[in-house]
């Protein structure tokens, strides 16, 4: 399995020292270590991470939620919320419908198989989250939960207010109208 080739190579090397104090690297390798588990452990039921956590957030709506405040609530795009509804609508986990207090919303709910499914998918997902966080001790991994979610929050309220910004070595050098060599190509 590629993440236990990955750890076993992080564990004998380690990240070169330069780059072991980086957040951002540790935060990407950490991400494809979990991610590559998840996306294993979610194989057997024709999931990806993505549609766990769709399936979850209907679930856990009070109130049945149309494709569109599912992916306002994600923080997804509009186009990619349609294909993963249709990808799970297709294998049977998610049905489209009117909705029983408003007619003219149609609003997404899960199917008894989803419902089935997403039980023992959340229990599988629970499993690989526990194993990752392992060599951590119980109140390392609650704060390390803890302090991403801040993160997360701040970061999801800072693109709510921010302006938008141009990097100072951004734009195009003189006499470069296509702006190549810019800082957004890499170049």
């Amino acid at each position: 399995m590629v993440s236990e080739v990955y750890a076993a190579r992080m564990k004998d090397e380690g990240p070169p020292d330069v780059l072991s104090g980086r957040l951002g690297y540790l935060l990407k390798h950490a991400f494809m270590a979990m991610a590559a588990e998840m996306e294993a452990v979610l194989a057997p039921f024709r999931l990806s991470p993505r549609e766990l956590g769709v399936m979850a957030l209907i679930d856990a709506s009070p109130e049945q939620s149309s494709q569109l405040e599912i992916a306002a609530r994600l923080g997804v795009d509009r186009t990619t919320m349609v294909a993963v509804i249709d990808s799970l609508e297709h294998k049977g986990y998610v049905e489209r419908h009117r909705s029983d207090r408003d007619r003219r919303r149609n609003v997404v709910t899960l199917t008894p198989a989803g419902q089935a499914c997403l039980e023992e998918a959340e229990q599988a997902r629970e499993r690989v989250e526990r194993d990752f966080l392992a060599p951590l001790d119980e109140s390392s991994a609650a704060a390390l939960t803890e302090a991403l979610l801040t993160l997360h929050l701040a970061q999801t309220e800072t693109r709510r207010t921010a302006l938008p910004h141009t990097a100072p070595c951004a734009h195009p050098a003189p006499g470069d109208p296509a702006g190549a060599g810019t800082l957004a190509d890499g170049g």
